[in-house]
């Protein structure tokens, strides 16, 4: 059984006797590998390579960092097909999927490449007679990231190429249940010619989370996943001095007003909806169709759109949608939508029933795309993130109502509108309280030079990711002002400073 270890110090380190997680392939149901998981020695371990990294890699002019940032870039597009492989293999999403998440964590790498661009800082002269200020913005020290099964290359990359830009060492913790894209980069890492210790992968579950938490030798986390696990980390890393950004989850609206083209809003919402089999953040899985004849409109054009979906294993070029992570994750989500049923909502497209019929691939962890309409705020399809290809349509009378509605969520992380209405899109975006808006855009997540986050519920701490806030995140202000003495010293003042 091939074993999948933890990088530490620049050496790959296998840990023989620990205790280890399974990973499966999700097309075929299969195990394929093991992960060893950390336990308190490879924390430690980690941290301490990171730490020794930390000094001369802050020391390290910006310009340099930079260039061996632009190698990584080469390096990861030169090999985008390859890593895209190996998150289908284990997460289960279609190549043409994954390379596009290899492509929007790049975009972060070329933005980490401006690095003497992104870290200049300021200055005021003669703020005072004869004194000068000026503002810097330095390292942190020893930054960790934890990230999620659904994007294991682009949620990495949204973090680390940042923290490395910035002059700080980073830990990498990545989900058990695909973790191989995470050596993967690693490799890469260490080929484009970064010194040992600068970037370290440490493979483990709640174990090494806390222990990361905990050590005294992590300065910052980084965190992205669910609400409960992202509140626990901000509360726990918080309390230890530390500073956190914890991403977590997310209950994505699209409205479609009745000025809406309801065959493009078919085409964004099938894609936004089931692309991926539901498992992103930023998935829409509640459409707000406004009034009756834009509703009943929708739900006629997504069922005759969902009886072409064409599902399969990722391997499969013309497979829109392929499988759920594992198999416990599969029956969570037919749990759900069980739920929605029970709570009297409609189901207008069963996919519990879905099966690969493909030989070698019967036992894949398989779920049809699922609609569900008239689903009211109070259900738990409506109120929980299912992270599946579950689509629900809430009704409303009006467009008041359509905002009211996403205004009470507490979930804030994105959403859309679909209008060839300029007004009501430019009233939607200012009045809405959800930290990223598309307007005839259906995923608007931003781009690398941009920054990801959302409000209430999905986002704890006071920094999206990368982009500006995520220069600020990973560095510390540091304010310098400066008197050079002469003739005419003065005597001990006792009073706050003013400017003379």
């Amino acid at each position: 059984m091939k074993q999948i270890s933890h990088v530490i110090g620049g050496q790959s380190v296998e840990v023989r006797g620990g205790r280890t997680a399974p990973v499966f392939n999700p097309a075929t149901g299969a195990q394929t590998a093991e992960v060893q998981l950390a336990g308190a020695a490879e924390v430690d371990a980690a941290v301490a390579a990171a730490r020794a990294a930390f000094p001369a890699w802050a020391a390290t002019p910006p310009l340099r960092r930079a260039r061996l940032m632009n190698r990584l870039r080469d390096l990861i597009e030169t090999h985008a097909d390859e890593l895209a492989a190996i998150i289908s293999a284990e997460h289960g999403k279609v190549i043409s999927d994954a390379r596009g998440e290899v492509t929007r964590g790049l975009e972060v790498v070329e933005f980490a490449c401006g690095a003497p661009q992104l870290l200049k800082g300021e200055i005021t002269e003669n703020i005072g007679t004869g004194i000068d200020s000026h503002a810097v913005r330095q390292p942190i020290g020893v930054a960790a990231g934890i990230t999620p099964f659904n994007f294991p290359a682009m949620v990495p990359m949204w973090m680390f190429p940042v923290a490395l830009a910035c002059g700080n060492t980073f830990i990498l913790k990545p989900s058990e249940r695909d973790p191989s894209a995470s050596l993967f980069i690693a490799e890469l890492v260490a080929r484009a010619g970064f010194p040992p210790g600068v970037f370290n992968v440490l493979q483990g579950d709640k174990e090494a989370v806390d222990g990361l938490l905990h050590h005294p030798g992590v300065d910052a986390l980084s965190f992205v996943g669910s609400t409960p696990i992202a509140r626990y980390i901000y509360a726990t890393g918080a309390a230890q001095g530390k500073r956190v950004q914890a991403l977590g989850g997310a209950k994505n609206h699209m409205v479609i007003l009745p000025d809406a083209d309801l065959d493009a809003v078919t085409d964004a919402l099938v894609g936004a909806a089931y692309g991926s089999a539901g498992e992103r953040c930023m998935a829409i899985s509640v459409a707000v169709p406004v009034g009756e004849r834009t509703a009943q409109g929708l739900r006629e054009r997504l069922v005759k759109r969902l009886a072409t979906l064409k599902i399969g294993p990722g391997t499969d070029a013309a497979a829109e949608m392929g499988p759920l992570v594992t198999r416990a994750h599969l029956e969570r989500v037919r749990g759900y939508i069980d739920r929605g049923v029970a709570e009297g909502a409609e189901l207008v497209v069963d996919g519990r029933g879905y099966r690969m019929a493909q030989p070698g691939f019967e036992g894949g962890f398989y779920v049809g795309a699922s609609l569900f309409d008239r689903v009211q705020p109070q259900m738990a399809i409506y109120r929980e993130e299912i992270f599946g290809p579950v689509l629900c349509i809430a009704r409303v009378d009006d467009y008041a109502a359509a905002v009211d509605l996403i205004n009470r969520h507490e979930f804030g992380n994105g959403t859309s509108i679909f209008t060839a209405d300029g007004g009501a899109a430019r009233d939607f975006a200012q009045r809405i309280q959800v930290g990223m808006v598309g307007i005839n855009v259906p995923i608007p997540v931003p781009m690398a030079f941009h920054s990801f986050g959302g409000w209430k519920a999905s986002l704890f701490g006071d920094h999206h990711v990368h982009g500006p806030e995520g220069v600020r995140f990973y560095t510390r202000l540091k304010t310098i002002t400066t008197r050079w003495l002469g003739e005419g010293r003065e005597g001990a003042s006792f009073v706050m400073p003013t400017v003379k």
